[in-house]
């Protein structure tokens, strides 16, 4: 506890800093104190409570639905944001940002974080405060992609959120995609790409993307894994979207498809070991693919927005794609 002296002490000292934005060299010369000084008792008026910072975040949760989507669907959690229009552009910018204050909660210090690519993700990795430093270990959960869209690769986002973090990353030294099934044994076999796997199966947290069929926003047509006239025909042939490059059908099974047969990463069946897999995924065109997630039994943790809540919620229950509505 702190004696009155000292606790004034910190009082002034923040007071000067904070309301009367003083800079830290200002209020040495003040106090007749050096600025390491003064950097030293602003970080302990914080520590014991002396200041209380409350940031008022532009984000506003829909609670009703996310007790409905967790009873519905049996999740840990589920995280709404409110949204009333379908071109809300700033809404993956908030979502990642919900995403992000949801697992800096769960995230203590030694867990092990793995990481899936995508644009949602990209966007949870972004909004993660640098000063949470809870000395996580960060793995690439599944293999990389060409170039074309480095930003979201997932080896970039591990060495990315391993920053962040304070921790160790450990990459999976491997196309996401192999030439033949054959060929992808092999690769998996291989003692760096099985032991990144490994530790990727024990993580404490998955943090993942729900991918849609939409040519035009497909990350793997933008890297030319896959040609838009084969992901149309694999729709064609009961796909509704991936979930950490594992392609699904509408009830949650994985599907025969050749791409699931040559992917390097961890495997679906392997995510439902994982104890806290959060999904991350809005928008229209990601409604049935959420579903078919929801439908794995792998997730646990499942972060969207109302529109999208209410058409997944829709389509569960009358069993045909309904469009959301405000």
């Amino acid at each position: 506890m702190l004696d009155e002296e000292h606790h004034e002490l910190l009082a002034q000292v923040a007071s000067l800093y904070y309301e009367a934005e003083k800079s830290q060299t200002e209020i040495a010369d003040l106090l007749g104190l050096s600025r390491v000084k003064v950097y030293r008792l602003l970080k302990e008026a914080r520590e014991e409570g002396v200041v209380k910072i409350v940031i008022d975040w532009p984000i506003e949760r829909e609670l009703q639905m996310e007790k409905d989507l967790a009873q519905v669907f049996h999740l840990k959690k589920a995280l709404v944001l409110k949204t009333t229009r379908p071109d809300d552009s700033g809404a993956l910018h908030r979502l990642g940002q919900m995403a992000a204050r949801y697992l800096e909660l769960i995230l203590e210090d030694g867990m092990t974080l793995s990481v899936c690519l995508g644009r949602s993700t990209y966007e949870v990795i972004h909004a993660v405060r640098p000063s949470f430093r809870a000395h996580v270990n960060v793995v690439q959960a599944m293999g990389s992609i060409p170039f074309a869209i480095q930003d979201l690769d997932s080896a970039a986002l591990a060495r990315q959120l391993a920053q962040k973090l304070g921790g160790q990353v450990l990459y999976l030294a491997s196309p996401l995609i192999a030439n033949t099934p054959a060929e992808a044994e092999v690769i998996r076999r291989q003692k760096s790409i099985e032991t990144t796997l490994n530790v990727s199966r024990a993580a404490d947290v998955l943090l993942v993307g729900i991918g849609g069929m939409d040519p035009h926003h497909s990350r793997y047509v933008a890297a030319e894994v896959i040609s838009a006239e084969r992901l149309a025909a694999m729709e064609q042939e009961g796909v509704i979207g991936d979930m950490g490059g594992n392609f699904i059908t509408l009830d949650g099974e994985l599907h025969p498809c050749l791409f699931n047969q040559c992917r390097i990463g961890l495997a679906l069946d392997e995510m439902k070991h994982i104890p806290n897999v959060m999904a991350v995924a809005m928008g229209p065109g990601k409604v049935s693919a959420i579903l078919g997630g929801l439908r794995t039994g792998a997730v646990d943790i499942l972060c969207t927005d109302l529109l999208t809540a209410r058409a997944v919620l829709n389509l569960e229950t009358a069993g045909e794609p309904q469009v959301a509505v405000p």
